[in-house]
């Protein structure tokens, strides 16, 4: 694609339900079944503690079984091929990006296979349980690990990189999010404002499609790999 050589991508949900991840927004989904305030809040981990631990527990043991797809290996091999600045930044707290191959990756909203030491702030590698309060790895304190994922009402993770690489790039493309929640719902914004192409990759239009230069629909399996060929030049 002429005229561009750094590029920042966002994904969301839409581009692992084709894995068979369910997501808090479809019907039958994640909010069919428990509210937010219930399970993704820091009150409702102060307010029941074994819930929300039972709740990411079970998801951690189902990412886990989980593979990814057509559009995940796409964009590995965009991060692989591209000559230019890349980054991805995934709403996505599965690590299904980083098993296609991604390296140019950040997760705003945490990872599932994380657990996060409240008494040190050190993050490990955690594919087991929570539930029955181990140690952390780290510093060694019993009952002080969490889930890492940002909950509702916390900051995302390394907002100034993200706000950094969007100021830098050329094209900046939606893949697979609502653009209902914030601060990932302001960033088409943000990237107009520095001067950057658009281009929103979905099943449907989203809250923010307006602001894109260019909208396509469908499923994120057939056009990701489809616009990743066009912009290799396959």
């Amino acid at each position: 694609m002429s005229g561009v050589h750094n590029i920042v991508i966002l994904t969301g949900a839409g581009v692992s339900a084709e894995s068979g991840i369910d997501t808090f927004r479809d019907g039958g989904g994640l909010w069919e079944q428990h509210r937010v305030e219930d399970v993704a809040t820091p009150e409702a981990f102060v307010r029941d503690p074994d819930l929300v631990h039972r709740f990411y527990d079970a998801r951690r043991a189902a990412i886990q079984t989980k593979q990814p797809n057509a559009a995940h290996a796409a964009l590995a091999r965009l991060d692989a091929h591209w000559p230019g600045e890349l980054l991805i930044v995934t709403q996505n707290v599965d690590d299904l990006h980083e098993r296609a191959g991604a390296k140019r990756l950040i997760h705003m909203h945490g990872e599932h296979l994380n657990a996060w030491c409240t008494v040190c702030d050190r993050r490990s590698p955690w594919t087991g349980t929570l539930i029955d309060r181990p140690a952390c790895p780290a510093c060694g304190m019993v009952g002080y690990l969490r889930p890492d994922v940002v909950w509702f009402g916390e900051m995302p993770y390394r907002m100034d990189d993200i706000y950094r690489a969007i100021n830098r790039a050329d094209l900046f493309v939606s893949i697979g999010t609502s653009g209902a929640v914030y601060p990932a719902a302001g960033f088409v914004r943000e990237a107009r404002q520095a001067g950057a192409r658009t281009l929103e990759l979905n099943m449907e239009p989203s809250q923010g499609s307006y602001w894109f230069d260019e909208a396509r629909q469908g499923p994120a399996t057939q056009l990701v790999p489809q616009w990743v060929d066009q912009l290799l030049g396959f």
